[in-house]
């Protein structure tokens, strides 16, 4: 096996990288798949290697530890955003991450998520009429910020009349999780938005407190709240409740925006899919693989492993960068990665992680995408987008989307 290359300089916050850094993830891959970054943690690039470590509980996170900003880390960590990121499963690792994802994760199983299936359905058409009759659409701001907001707050119980408050921008967001530094204006927005929202579950809470019994998922968990194990305790129950808002919201947005923007700068995808739109669900697949909502995931070593082929040994207390987007086009893995293909066969996409930190809703995202695919491609064959070329993408790293994608018929 040839040795290892050097690997050139780049900027990941290069707005040509942010476009496309599809052909950067190549270049690390044949250089240096596993790259001891110069600021510190190693940086994996080849799908085998991704998939090992997202399974391997050797691997934990390290959620300070990726934390950046303006200040010192220990005043950071005191921002109410990060407060509540800690105290999520999405950061946490055995026994607490284990208590906390039993307890939801039963609203998340494959028979519930495909009992929702008629409700997506009748969502989806519901939020084409609405834009109809304008024969244009920003499928970001209209479509794929709308549904999954909806769906969320439906299997949370949220009522009808509080919901403008989630629907009506784009407050929720994953930006706190990048490993770019958060300005002293996004720190103060995120902090604001976290208030907000604890302060609005925890009226419902009082609400739901009143009239028990719900079939909401927030009535199943309050009434795990006050056991007496201390199953889950206040901060617990919202900061996990954002989670879910932020989560559920991010890869299923990013899913239809990335999605329907490939389908498009490769056409005759789109029109296959038109022409067939029983392939939406293999195509869900092929497009979380090609354009993955979710770019990167980190892990520390919790002791000495050995990783790959080459045995490079990752000691105790370093940080790995799992690039999932590169490993998702990894030609040992793909034949022809570079190319969209939804009728690919045999497609696993690293893009909602693995072992037990797995994505609780990645069942519900895909169904949201296959929904909204086949009716797009049903309703709106002649749907064409207006910056195909230049597309307007947020400046994330973790978190791969599109600030608008806007369309017409």
């Amino acid at each position: 096996m040839n040795a290892p290359q050097a690997v050139p300089a780049f900027n990941p916050l290069d707005p040509a990288f942010i476009a496309d850094p599809y052909p950067t993830y190549r270049m690390l891959r044949e250089r240096n798949p596993i790259w001891p970054s110069p600021l510190g943690p190693y940086v994996l690039t080849r799908y085998r290697d991704i998939d090992a470590v997202t399974r391997d509980r050797r691997f934990v996170h390290d959620f300070e530890g990726r934390i950046s900003g303006n200040g010192p880390r220990d005043m950071l960590m005191d921002q109410p955003v990060f407060q509540s990121l800690r105290r999520s499963m999405l950061v946490q690792d055995p026994p607490d991450h284990t208590r906390l994802r039993n307890l939801v994760v039963r609203a998340f199983t494959a028979r519930r998520v495909e009992e929702m299936r008629p409700r997506i359905e009748a969502l989806v058409h519901q939020l084409i009429d609405e834009v109809l009759p304008r024969g244009r659409i920003d499928v970001i701001a209209d479509l794929s910020h709308k549904l999954p907001v909806i769906v969320i707050c439906d299997m949370l119980g949220v009522p009808e009349e509080d919901r403008a408050q989630f629907l009506g921008s784009f407050r929720i967001s994953g930006r706190a999780l990048e490993p770019i530094p958060l300005s002293a204006h996004e720190l103060e927005e995120a902090n604001a938005s976290t208030i907000a929202t604890r302060t609005y579950f925890m009226s419902l809470f009082e609400r739901r407190e009143k009239e028990p019994g719900g079939d909401d998922l927030i009535s199943a968990l309050l009434a795990v709240r006050d056991e007496n194990d201390g199953r889950l305790s206040q901060d617990e129950l919202t900061s996990n409740i954002n989670l879910l808002f932020a989560a559920g919201h991010e890869t299923t947005a990013n899913l239809i925006g990335n999605g329907l923007l490939a389908l498009h700068r490769q056409p005759e995808q789109w029109e296959k899919l038109t022409r067939d739109p029983s392939l939406a669900a293999n195509a869900v697949e092929e497009l979380l693989r090609y354009d993955s909502s979710v770019q990167l995931t980190a892990r520390k070593a919790a002791e000495d492993v050995e990783l790959g082929d080459e045995k490079v040994l990752i000691k105790r207390g370093d940080g790995v960068i799992c690039l999932l987007g590169a490993g998702n086009r990894d030609p040992a893995r793909y034949d022809d990665p570079e190319k969209l293909d939804i009728t690919r066969q045999n497609v696993r996409p690293l893009s909602f992680g693995g072992g037990i930190h797995h994505c609780l809703g990645a069942q519900l995202a895909r169904l949201e995408g296959e929904i909204t695919f086949r009716a797009l491609a049903e309703r709106l064959p002649k749907l064409t987008l207006e910056d195909i070329d230049k597309p307007q993408w947020r400046p994330t790293l973790t978190l791969r989307r599109l600030a608008a994608l806007p369309a017409r018929w």
